[in-house]
C-alpha cells in the first residue's frame, strides 16, 4: 500500500535508477541518488526527533538539495515547511512563532542567516553534515509503518488578513490523490520533462515536483533571472528539451509581450499549463498561435485544495474579449456554487465556489478560529457531517456549463453605488492595442479606481479607449504608467505594492 510520496519514489527508482530526476543550475541527481540522499537525511532526522508528526522547517535555496530535504522529512515521519531564504527576517520569524519547529535544516551558505532566526528551542542542522549519513533501513521502515496517510506532509504558509501568515496543513493522502489525478489527466510519464518556474513554498510546485517523482519524469529548475530575459529563457527550454511547463500567467505574458514568440522556436513544448492568477486571453492567443498543436490548460484552485480544484483544457477558440473558463471539477474533488442565502446557484447565477473531496487540506495550523470560518459543514448536506472549503472566489456557470471565475470576494468593490469586478476592468483594458499588462486597485480613502499599466500607449489615449470599452462608472479615475509591473516572489502581480505606491503618490 502506497501511503506517502516516498513509496512512489522507491517504485520509480526501481524502474529509472540512473535517470536524472531533478536538476538545478549547479547540480543534478539521478533517481537512485535522490532516494539515497533522502533516506540518509531521513535517518539523521529520526535520530534527532523523539516522535513522528513534528514540524521541521527547511531553510534552503531553490535547489535539488531542497527537494531531497523535503523527502528526507517525509522519510522521518514528520512534516515540513519551506522557508523562503530571500524573505524578510520579520516574516520568517512570524512563521516560526506559529510553527515552533523542532529543527531547521539549512545549508552552510545560509547558516549565519539561519542562526539569527533561532531561539533556544530550535535545533539547527546543516544539510551538508547529514546528507551522507549511513542509511538505517530498519529504522526508516519502522517509522514508515507508523505513518497514516491523513498525517500532515507539509504546511504551506500564505498571507493572512491580519498580517500574520496562516499555515495550511496538507496531508499525505491529499498530495498523493491530487498527484495521481494530475498524472492521469495530463498524461505525465517518464518522457515528460518539466521546466519549473514556481517556488517550492508556493502550492503550484506540488504539481510538477510530485508528478516527477510519481512517473519518473525529469525536472529542471529554471534560473529565476531567465524570466527577465525571455530569449535566454526559450534557449534554456530548448537546450533541456522541456516539453511541459506549469507557470503563473505573468511569466507567460512576459514571453508574449516581449515579442519572443515571433523570433524564436519551441520545437519540444507540447503542454502549457498555468494557474495562480487570471490568464489574459490576448497573450494566451499569442501562445496558441505559436504552438497550435500543444495542449493548453487553465488550472484553478487555492492552497487549501493542495493545488487546484478545477481545470479547463482549451478545446475551442477563445476570443480576446472573452473570460477564460476555469472549467470543471477534478476527479475525486467536487465543487459547488453557493449563494449568500446558502442555496446552490443556478446556471448564470453568481455564488461562492465551495470545494469538497480528497484534495482538501485539514485546516490551518494552530488557528482553529480561522479554520472554522472557512472549513465548514456542507450547506447542501443536512444528513451527516461533511466538510467543505469556502474559497472566497465568486464564480458562475456559463451557457456551455463551464465555470467562469468572476473575482475574489475581496476583489469586488462598490463604487458610485455599483458593484464592480476589478478583473473585468483589467480584462477590457488588456485588450487595448499597445497594452502589455495591467492591474487595477481600489483607493478606498479617495473612492478611486486606479489603473497601473505597462505598454507603449500614453495615459490620455488609454482613458479615451477605456471609455469606448467600459461603462462610465467603471472607467479608471487615475491611470499610472510603469516601465514594468511589480511581481511578488511567486511571480504574480504584486497588488499590495501597487496599493502602497498609490498611497505614497497621493
Amino acid at each position: 500500500m502506497k501511503k506517502t510520496i516516498v513509496d512512489y519514489l522507491e517504485k520509480t527508482t526501481q524502474k529509472f535508477a540512473d535517470k536524472i530526476s531533478f536538476a538545478d543550475d549547479k547540480n543534478q541527481a539521478t533517481y537512485v541518488e535522490l532516494t539515497q540522499h533522502a533516506q540518509a537525511l531521513g535517518t539523521a532526522l529520526i535520530k534527532h526527533t523523539e516522535k513522528i508528526n513534528k514540524p521541521i522547517a527547511i531553510y534552503l535555496d531553490k535547489t535539488v538539495s531542497c527537494i531531497e530535504a523535503m523527502l528526507g522529512v517525509v522519510y522521518s515521519g514528520n512534516f515540513y515547511t519551506i522557508l523562503d531564504t530571500k524573505s524578510p527576517a520579520e516574516r520568517i520569524e512570524l512563521i516560526l512563532s506559529t510553527l515552533e519547529p523542532e529543527i531547521i535544516i539549512t545549508s552552510k551558505k545560509n547558516e549565519e542567516k539561519a542562526k539569527k532566526l533561532l531561539n533556544n528551542k530550535i535545533e539547527l542542522i546543516i544539510y551538508e553534515d547529514i546528507v551522507n549519513t549511513e542509511i538505517d533501513k530498519q529504522l526508516i521502515d519502522n517509522v514508515k509503518s507508523e505513518i497514516i496517510d491523513t498525517n500532515p506532509m507539509y504546511i504551506l504558509f500564505t498571507s493572512g488578513s491580519t498580517g500574520v501568515p496562516k499555515g495550511t496543513v496538507v496531508s499525505h493522502r491529499a498530495v498523493t490523490t491530487y498527484t495521481k489525478w494530475a498524472v492521469e489527466t495530463f498524461n505525465f510519464t517518464e518522457k515528460t520533462t518539466f521546466g519549473n518556474q514556481t517556488p517550492f513554498y508556493f502550492s503550484m510546485s506540488i504539481t510538477d515536483v510530485f508528478s516527477t517523482i510519481m512517473t519518473g519524469a525529469t525536472f529542471y529548475i529554471i534560473p529565476k533571472m531567465y524570466f527577465s530575459f525571455p530569449v535566454k529563457l526559450v534557449e534554456f527550454l530548448n537546450e533541456k528539451k522541456v516539453n511541459t511547463i506549469y507557470w503563473v500567467p505573468s511569466a507567460l505574458c512576459i514571453v508574449a509581450n516581449m515579442g519572443t514568440l515571433d523570433i524564436t522556436e519551441l520545437p519540444y513544448l507540447t503542454k502549457v499549463l498555468f494557474a495562480g492568477e487570471v490568464m489574459p486571453t490576448k497573450q494566451l492567443n499569442m501562445w496558441i498561435k505559436k504552438l497550435p498543436h500543444a495542449m493548453f490548460a487553465n488550472l484553478f484552485g487555492p492552497t487549501e485544495t493542495t493545488d487546484i480544484c478545477t481545470y479547463y483544457v482549451i478545446d475551442r477558440k477563445i476570443e480576446n474579449t472573452e473570460s477564460l473558463p476555469i472549467g470543471k471539477h477534478c476527479d475525486n474533488c467536487d465543487v459547488m456554487v453557493i449563494k449568500e442565502d446558502g442555496t446552490e446557484a443556478r446556471d448564470g447565477e453568481e455564488g461562492e465556489l465551495c470545494v469538497r473531496g480528497s484534495f482538501l487540506a485539514a485546516g490551518y495550523y494552530k488557528n482553529p478560529e480561522k479554520t472554522n470560518q472557512v472549513f465548514v459543514q456542507n450547506p447542501l448536506n443536512k444528513a451527516y457531517p461533511e466538510v467543505v472549503y469556502r474559497t472566497g472566489d465568486i464564480v458562475k456557470y456559463n451557457e456551455k456549463g463551464e465555470l467562469i471565475y468572476i473575482s475574489r470576494k475581496d476583489f469586488q468593490i462598490k463604487h458610485m453605488g455599483y458593484r464592480i469586478e476589478l478583473g473585468e476592468i483589467e480584462n477590457r483594458i488588456n485588450n487595448i492595442d499597445g497594452i502589455m499588462n495591467c492591474a487595477c486597485i481600489y483607493d478606498t480613502e479617495n473612492s478611486k479606481i486606479v489603473l497601473f499599466y505597462q505598454g507603449n500607449i500614453d495615459e490620455v489615449e488609454i482613458l479615451n479607449k477605456a471609455k469606448e470599452k467600459l461603462t462610465n462608472y467603471m472607467v479608471p479615475n487615475k491611470v499610472v504608467k510603469l516601465d514594468k509591473l511589480p511581481y511578488n516572489a511567486n511571480g504574480k502581480i504584486d497588488r499590495k505594492l501597487l496599493q502602497n505606491m498609490n498611497k505614497e503618490n497621493n
